[in-house]
């Protein structure tokens, strides 16, 4: 409206003029020719002013306009580009620059432009740009990223000149990127479902797969057309009774613990959990498969009883492989019946099922009663054969859903499923006790065979299998080798057991604390008196200087699994401060440490002495280890499988406390040892009892012809000492020759032994 007043004023002003001129004009002929030029001229003048007016004033315009644009543009939560058609005019919005990057000043470069446009942007037809609507576009930021992005373009305005012409064009873009990933992962899945479903389909229609289902509330088992072949039934529902009937009597067990997760304790907390199991069952051809079930428990609405399904698949074959596998790794060389692994594994599952359902299981450990005068007087090939024997006892002996093992030496263990009567466990261990009397002819006619027992109740507390083996083993313990004898865990050994548990912690901390220290007993060459090395013992200090005896904590280290930081803490430091010595100066010497059955039997002894002799830089062949009689013969096989990879290191080895035992001398010529150590029982009465002089020199005799040497320990006068030396002993231990000594005092010991070299066998009986 401004405008055309404007140009309103300027043509009333323009006619007014010309009227003017013109009526000059004429009233003054002699100066009309003049007039009318000059009216001519100021005419033309005004003319050009006028459209220089006109110009400036559609320059304004236009400018305003694209301010009222660029405002409407930054308000916009889109992308956003105001462009003319030769790209001599480029503007975009906050919201494009913070989506892809670039800023204003680097989309002036066509290229960095063309990288955020739609190529129809760049078409020679405009009407093209503006005809393609939602026009789908990549857009590549500045840092690489991919931008989905949308777009509408529309004509602003356009205007030509002789130069060019252009249009004014805004283009405005949406990020869908997100829609786009969204898009992509429906389509996705959308194609692997369809995949899936088609597998599916397939597989069912080619393989034997099962359907297994068990409602709420009712008796029977809904089960598939394959199910039903696979069986050799003729019908799609099978009562409890029979299912039952159809599992192997080693199964049983696994049909309980189905049963037992019909009963929803935890209101849905296990729903839509995908469990595994085997079993075996009795099929169409009349033998029994193995079955793999794979099922869920979903509770009803009830919240008490609960839905049970899943697939059951044949896995037969597959399992005839896995039995080869799993005898090599849980099948008993000796029994032929399972070993401790698998019975901690059957336990630790059992215990898991039967946790959260009103089913519980008796453990029981049995034990050969003095199995070591056995392997004595039979030898341990007839050992092998009894402990053979009694496997098949305890095996017959497992009841419906049981499992029995033998879990190492002469222990075994049975599960039994526990029917509410609290004397099953008594009348299962009087029955094997009884069977096992008749093992007493033959080879064994000889011996007295009996066994006894220990047991406990699962749901006696325990917060998992292996705590529950404990308590039944703890029991076996009590017994104080009472023959035939049985015990259950109670809460008298319950509180043993708590007091030992607090002796067990302030173990653990004293070990954290570095309470633990060695002390060194000297060893005596007998032939000339020389230190020939020592033995490395292990000291419980407090701090307030209390020594606690070894053998009020060891046994408590050893069911607690803290013997192996001890005697880790015992091996490296032993080896350590030999090495010490040895570089101070002092002559070489062999230091002595004793494993104990953890240590020999459950960890890699061969590895632990090798890393420890690494980080030390001990050689070898000065480091000793020393095994009990009773450790050595608890696994005969094994022990000497041990004893040979040591060996093989080049480290030396000791039996020790010889003759404590029933042990026959004929071991001596399979055991791999190189020292003989006579325990003290036979070294006390040396000088007042002949039978005892003669089983020592008996022994050192047949130790000589084996080459191997010999030591006598508990030594405490100068008589026993020479009696030893006569009789061919070639070393000696006790407190005749030292005490066991902390570190310091041994070191001044060596230097005395070093600046006096003399025979103190000879000296004592000079001074004598």
């Amino acid at each position: 409206m401004q405008r055309s007043n404007r140009i309103i004023t300027i043509a009333a002003v323009c006619a007014a003029s010309v009227f003017t001129a013109m009526n000059v004009a004429f009233r003054i002929p002699e100066h009309t020719k003049v007039i009318l030029y000059c009216f001519s001229a100021a005419a033309i003048i005004a003319a050009l002013v006028v459209i220089l007016c006109i110009r400036h004033f559609h320059k304004e315009r236009i400018l305003r306009d694209r301010e009222n644009i660029m405002r409407i543009m930054q308000s916009l939560n889109a992308m956003a580009v105001l462009w003319d058609s030769d790209f001599h005019y480029v503007e975009v919005n906050a919201e494009l620059t913070k989506s892809i990057g670039y800023t204003s000043e680097d989309l002036y470069d066509i290229k960095t432009l063309r990288k955020v446009l739609p190529p129809d942007a760049f078409a020679p037809s405009l009407q093209a740009v503006v005809n393609s609507r939602d026009e789908e576009f990549t857009v590549t930021a500045k840092g690489g990223a991919k931008v989905s992005t949308i777009w509408n373009t529309s004509l602003i305005s356009s205007f030509e000149s002789k130069r060019r012409s252009s249009c004014l064009m805004l283009s405005i873009g949406l990020d869908i990127s997100e829609t786009v990933r969204m898009k992509e992962e429906l389509i996705k899945y959308a194609k692997d479902l369809a995949e899936s479903e088609n597998r599916y389909t397939l597989s069912m229609d080619l393989s034997e797969i099962g359907l297994l289902l068990k409602e709420p509330g009712r008796s029977s088992y809904y089960i598939s057309d394959q199910l039903m072949n696979m069986l050799g039934l003729n019908v799609s529902e099978i009562s409890e009774g029979v299912f039952r009937a159809r599992f192997h009597p080693s199964d049983v067990m696994t049909f309980n613990a189905l049963q037992a997760a019909m009963v929803n304790t935890h209101s849905g907390a296990d729903a839509g959990t995908i469990h595994s199991t085997e079993f075996r069952l009795l099929s169409s051809d009349n033998t029994y498969h193995w079955y793999q079930f794979r099922y869920k428990v979903i509770p009803a609405e009830t919240k008490i009883l609960s839905n049970i399904g899943g697939a059951i698949i044949d896995v037969t074959k597959d399992k005839e492989k896995d039995l080869l596998i799993e005898k090599m790794a849980y099948i008993d060389d000796v029994t032929q019946i399972y070993n401790r692994n698998k019975f901690m594994q059957i336990g630790q599952e059992t215990f898991e099922c039967s946790r959260d359902a009103d089913l519980s299981y008796w453990v029981i450990v049995l034990d050969i009663d003095n199995f070591h005068i056995v392997n004595d007087t039979c030898g341990y090939l007839n050992g092998n054969k009894l402990l053979a024997q009694f496997g098949k006892i305890v095996e017959s002996s497992v009841t419906s859903g049981g499992f029995g093992a033998r879990i190492g030496g002469d222990n075994f263990a049975l599960l039994i499923h526990d029917t509410g009567d609290d004397e099953l466990p008594v009348r299962i261990i009087r029955k094997i006790q009884d069977e096992i009397k008749d093992l007493g002819a033959g080879s064994f006619a000889v011996q007295t065979i009996t066994c006894s027992a220990g047991y406990c109740k699962m749901s006696d507390g325990g917060n998992d299998f292996a705590q529950i083996l404990d308590h039944a083993e703890f029991s076996l313990s009590m017994s104080d080798g009472i023959k035939n004898d049985i015990i259950r865990y109670d809460n008298n050994i319950h509180d043993k057991i708590i007091a030992g548990t607090a002796l067990e912690n302030e173990l653990a901390a004293a070990i954290e604390n570095n309470e633990m220290v060695l002390y060194y007993q000297p060893k005596i060459n007998l032939s000339d008196g020389s230190l020939m090395g020592m033995e490395a013992l292990i000291r419980w200090i407090k701090p307030d200087g209390t020594i606690v005896p070894p053998n009020q904590f060891i046994p408590v280290a050893e069911n607690s699994m803290l013997i192996t930081k001890i005697s880790s803490f015992v091996l490296y430091e032993a080896c350590r401060q030999n090495k010490e010595w040895q570089d101070k100066g002092f002559p070489p010497i062999t230091v002595s440490i004793n494993l104990t059955a953890v240590d020999f039997y459950q960890t890699d002894v061969k590895e632990s002495i090798q890393n420890a002799l690494n980080e030390t830089g001990l050689d070898a062949k000065w480091l000793d280890v020393e095994l009990t009689e009773s450790l050595a013969l608890k696994d005969i096989d094994h022990a000497i499988q041990q004893m040979k990879e040591i060996k093989e290191l080049g480290v030396k080895l000791s039996m020790d406390d010889f003759g404590t035992g029933y042990s026959s001398l004929s071991y001596i010529q399979v055991l791999p040892i190189t020292l003989l150590k006579l325990d003290r029982s036979f070294i006390m009465y040396l000088e007042e009892d002949e039978i005892s002089r003669e089983i020592v020199s008996a022994v050192i005799r047949i130790a000589k012809s084996k080459k191997i040497e010999t030591i006598a320990e508990g030594i405490e006068t100068i008589g026993q000492a020479e009696i030893l030396k006569k009789s061919g002993c070639d070393h000696a231990q006790g407190y005749f020759f030292g005490k066991p000594m902390p570190a310091d005092r041994f070191e001044e010991f060596m230097a005395e032994k070093m600046s006096v070299k003399t025979n103190i066998i000879s000296a004592e009986t000079e001074n004598a």
